[in-house]
């Protein structure tokens, strides 16, 4: 697939969602037993051409999460590698019976696409709000976890899944027009972090929207403080990546950065890991506090709940 600086701005434009949509048309030539499935969200799920290009390998299932679960299970057991998508929050916790026996307990292949995660569409309220899905997943055992930074990420890691024989939760958030952390085609590992960002002082471990904001505030940190910060780009919650961990010993402080609930997260992880190790420095968790906002739009949410670059900083130096 042809990745550049043209197709990374437009991926940026179209969103998460939209990105998801361009690397399925690209999967049906990569992976012959591969479909997609979704709960009444085509064109939300940027699946719109696909179901026209490819409509022997689209299933509807209609505003039923739990079935769409179920037959994405099904699908798998028969051989086919299904790429299921819905509203994160639904995915999560409406099928969590179906998610957690089917892929968990079964481990049945299915690539679950948690759509509009974090605050992506917090103008509809807590019920689309997802906060608390990295939690959710991460706790079911045998289930592959992964937040992409930006729309190019969004790419990789789903052309990354045509070979991926396990169940996997891939997470989309930010908004549409979101910032862009991958300019150009690069390496993804599923399960190895990115360094995107060298630095000596501080390291700062992110994933999702929140590696972009990470990369603003050690600018911001070096500006005004003279403080450098490594920013890692921790795509993969589950399994995380340990090596990459391990070489933040020598580091005056670790932070965390993510779009979801402080505790069971991100940052939640990295304290599990640490925590029983020695020689590691403190961590401060920046994520969402426990509550739940009001409807408001993205970038409304973002600052309310205190993670926007400027905030992040603030935070970060305890101010």
């Amino acid at each position: 697939m042809n990745i550049s600086k043209a197709t990374t701005r437009l991926w940026s434009r179209l969103g998460s969602c939209g990105a998801y949509g361009q690397a399925m048309l690209e999967m049906p030539s990569i992976d012959e037993s591969m479909v997609a499935c979704t709960a009444d969200l085509c064109f939300y799920s940027g699946l719109d051409r696909f179901s026209k290009q490819f409509p022997d390998r689209f299933y509807n299932v209609g505003i039923a999460e739990q079935d769409l679960v179920g037959i994405g299970a099904g699908l798998a057991k028969e051989g086919f590698n299904p790429f299921v998508s819905t509203y994160a929050s639904f995915a999560t916790t409406r099928a969590l019976d179906q998610v957690r026996v089917s892929m968990g307990y079964m481990q049945l292949p299915i690539k679950l696409i948690g759509l509009t995660s974090g605050c992506s569409v917090g103008i509809l309220g807590a019920t689309h709000i997802s906060i608390e899905d990295i939690a959710i997943m991460r706790a079911i055992p045998n289930i592959t976890v992964i937040s992409p930074a930006d729309c190019t990420e969004t790419v990789k890691a789903v052309l990354a899944l045509a070979n991926y024989d396990k169940p996997v939760y891939l997470r989309l958030s930010g908004p549409m027009n979101c910032d862009i952390v991958y300019p150009e085609d690069y390496e993804f590992e599923i399960g190895k972090a990115i360094t995107v960002r060298e630095g000596g002082d501080y390291a700062i471990v992110a994933c999702g929207v929140m590696v972009a904001t990470a990369l603003k505030v050690a600018d911001m940190l070096a500006e005004n403080d003279g403080i450098t910060c490594k920013v890692i780009d921790m795509h993969t919650i589950k399994p995380l990546d340990k090596g990459a961990l391990d070489s933040l010993r020598g580091f005056k402080k670790i932070i965390t950065m993510e779009e979801h609930s402080v505790i069971g997260g991100l940052g939640a992880a990295v304290a599990e890991y640490i925590s029983c190790r020695d020689g590691f420095p403190m961590l401060k968790i920046i994520g969402i506090e426990d509550y739940f906002a009001h409807a408001a739009g993205f970038d409304e949410l973002i600052d309310e709940y205190g993670l926007t670059a400027e905030k992040a900083y603030m935070r970060i130096l305890d101010k």
